[in-house]
């Protein structure tokens, strides 16, 4: 039965979260220093190295997630208001609900990140001048300059805790898919180490959010 009002994984609550929050931003503040490098050692990777992560970093699309979980939503509420027999409306509906947290619990904190990343405005290291490495222009809506948070990682983080908190056994291996997905960003070179624990940070509190919600109202 799926309970999404279990702690696990990480036991994060409404009094304690902000303990993950604030763990993050110590290392924000530590790895700032060393983002410059980081990001350009990872674009001199081995060709080999770099053409897998530019595989993989596709995974952090949100739409593959988000279409066909917004159209199994749909379908099966649809469905539960045509019939109307207890056990298939009941069954139906809540699938519904499934598929419902699962597009909410990934695109929540997808659209918050891209919301932030305009406000904020951050150079993507293509941008990096010497000697001007704050690069900022905020509200701008130009890509080049959306770098914080990492969107594909917040929703590979995401995407992962919300399949987690549904089936255990899928945490682990969506989580080291996550991963690879964030220094992907970095290998790529479309974001900075800070981006991808921004998007780490945006995506797993953002799909707790959700389940919060969820469960307060006990669904699914």
């Amino acid at each position: 039965m799926i309970d999404l009002s279990r702690p696990w994984p990480l036991g994060l609550n409404r009094s304690n979260w902000w303990l993950f929050a604030l763990a993050v931003l110590v290392v924000l503040a530590g790895l700032v220093w060393f983002d410059r490098s980081l990001s350009e050692q990872g674009r001199a990777l081995p060709d080999m190295v770099r053409a897998f992560f530019a595989w993989i970093t596709d995974y952090g699309l949100s739409d593959w997630v988000l279409i066909p979980s917004l159209a199994l939503t749909l379908l099966t509420a649809g469905l539960a208001l045509v019939i109307r027999k207890w056990s298939p409306h009941l069954a139906l509906f809540e699938m519904a609900q499934l598929y419902g947290f699962i597009f909410v619990g990934v695109g929540l904190p997808g659209l918050i990140s891209n919301l932030i990343k305009r406000s904020i405005g951050r150079g993507r290291p293509d941008t990096y001048v010497p000697g001007n490495f704050f690069d900022f222009q905020h509200f701008l809506n130009d890509s080049t300059f959306q770098s914080f948070p990492s969107g594909h990682t917040t929703t590979s983080f995401a995407l992962a805790f919300v399949v987690g908190f549904l089936s255990r056994r899928w945490l682990v291996p969506l989580l080291v898919i996550a991963v690879l997905v964030g220094i992907s960003r970095v290998v790529v070179g479309a974001h900075y180490p800070t981006d991808v624990v921004g998007g780490i940070v945006g995506g797993t509190l953002g799909a707790y959010l959700v389940r919060n919600v969820f469960a307060d109202r006990g669904w699914p």
